[in-house]
């Protein structure tokens, strides 16, 4: 952090990486030049969940996912990939389901600049609390739009006026009081205005972020989280930000590589191809990717395999 504020007084642009990562990245991706606009097309939003805990963040994001399932897609529990796609009048919005505020920090201080938009979730009945303070730091250190979720509108106690009233002691004043921030009063239980929601995060992110990708380069994004799995060995859930990972593309993650043996959606369904902004369960690593870690696919699995091991030496010798 120390680093970072003296780079910043002096205007030098600063990046930490891994050790090892500094040689190969530049020939890596020396390919990923400037593109052509006509080339890019509209991705979807990605969104992270904060909040105070027993604010429902968790059922939120479930009544979200329910609804969503409800509408036509075959029932059953979706999978748990840390992340999934919600479908709205045609449109999709990514939601990253983090396991909280530590692990949104992590990404950030890998680089990973996953989240366009941050939804903050308050409980009309309890108002702000330590950790509501903690999640708007650290969307404002991420620079990314606050959407408020007024949650829990249904109690007898509920007053979404006084979480509004808190909320514009700390710079987020609603439109409706002629500030930026928009509010949402929801209720996951009853399900309320989820629908409201979702417009909302859409709105927002036309107006305030240009959301563009190329999806016609090779595949770049974050891993999520990913872990062991009996049966299936190295699993990883990523976010492909641009370019289209394609089945078989040999992928590099840190100092992990693979090759893409098969891709999930949420639902479990086989995917033959993700494009920007849209979250896939990964099988096929040799190893277990970090979370936090940029991904990409190479043209050849030699190349990955070659890269992964000179960063893990790297690693060994740091």
């Amino acid at each position: 952090e120390a680093v970072l504020l003296v780079a910043e007084q002096i205007d030098v642009d600063v990046q930490v990486v891994d050790p090892g990562q500094e040689e190969v990245e530049e020939e890596d991706y020396a390919e990923d030049e400037a593109e052509e606009p006509g080339e890019l097309v509209p991705r979807p939003p990605v969104v992270t969940v904060m909040g105070h805990v027993d604010h429902g963040k968790t059922s939120i994001l479930d009544a979200i996912r329910h609804a969503d399932v409800v509408s036509g897609e075959a029932g059953g529990i979706t999978q748990h990939i840390g992340a999934y796609q919600v479908r709205h009048d045609g449109r999709a919005v990514t939601f990253i389901d983090t396991p909280g505020h530590e692990a949104f920090t992590a990404m950030r201080a890998r680089g990973a600049q996953v989240t366009d938009l941050v939804i903050l979730v308050v409980a009309a009945d309890d108002g702000v609390k330590p950790q509501t303070v903690e999640a708007i730091d650290h969307a404002k250190a991420a620079e990314v739009p606050i959407v408020v979720a007024v949650n829990k509108i249904d109690r007898p106690e509920a007053d979404p006026a006084r979480v509004r009233q808190q909320l514009s002691d700390y710079g987020l004043l609603p439109e409706e009081w002629g500030g930026e921030t928009v509010f949402v009063d929801v209720s996951a239980k009853q399900r309320t205005n989820l629908d409201g929601l979702i417009e909302m995060i859409l709105l927002t992110a036309d107006v305030q972020l240009d959301l563009k990708a190329n999806a016609k380069v090779m595949a770049r994004g974050v891993v999520i989280e990913a872990h062991l799995d009996k049966g299936r060995g190295p699993v990883a859930s990523v976010l492909v930000m641009r370019g289209t990972l394609l089945q078989g593309d040999p992928l590099l993650a840190g100092t992990a590589w693979g090759r893409v043996r098969a891709m999930l959606d949420e639902r479990g369904n086989q995917l033959e191809e993700a494009g920007p902004g849209q979250p896939v369960q990964v099988l096929g690593w040799q190893s277990v990717p970090e979370a936090g870690d940029e991904f990409g696919s190479l043209e050849d699995e030699r190349e990955a395999r070659r890269i992964a091991q000179e960063r893990e030496h790297h690693q060994r010798q740091a």
